[in-house]
């Protein structure tokens, strides 16, 4: 498992909690455990690009919005996500890069079928010593 997150257990749902000492670190480290929860371990190379420019009304939903278009570019395009990288963030605006392939079944696997990335008890938390952000998938 990749460094920055872990894995929440809920009865109904799963959660990813992720740290960074920025919130941009957070933010990246968030999508890397959403990948994780979709793909496991496997790994895409990073051959395709896509740029992400999202608006959002605040921080928790600017998150929902960022995890939501990398759950869309798997659902609607068959975009495995490998690496991302928070170009830009404020308390309402996001822009960024995520590096991928076209998912192939003969060579990537599936965890989890996410339905959808949900506000249920949604949290980000600033410390002196860094951020860390909390969210729920529904599954």
């Amino acid at each position: 498992m990749k460094t920055g997150f872990r894995i929440l257990e809920h009865p109904a749902d799963v959660g990813i909690e992720a740290t960074g000492q920025t919130l941009r670190e957070a933010f990246e480290n968030a999508a890397h455990g959403l990948i994780w929860l979709i793909a496991g371990d496997e790994t895409s190379e990073p051959t395709e690009e896509r740029y992400i420019k999202l608006t959002g009304k605040d921080e928790e939903n600017l998150l929902v919005k960022w995890l939501s278009e990398i759950l869309f570019l798997f659902d609607a395009e068959d975009f495995l996500t490998s690496e991302v990288t928070v170009e830009r963030i404020t308390p309402t605006q996001l822009e960024a890069f995520v590096f991928g392939e076209t998912f192939d079944p003969t060579k990537h696997e599936t965890r989890l079928d996410i339905k959808a990335i949900t506000y249920h008890q949604l949290a980000i938390e600033r410390r002196e010593d860094g951020c860390t952000v909390r969210v729920f998938v529904d599954i």
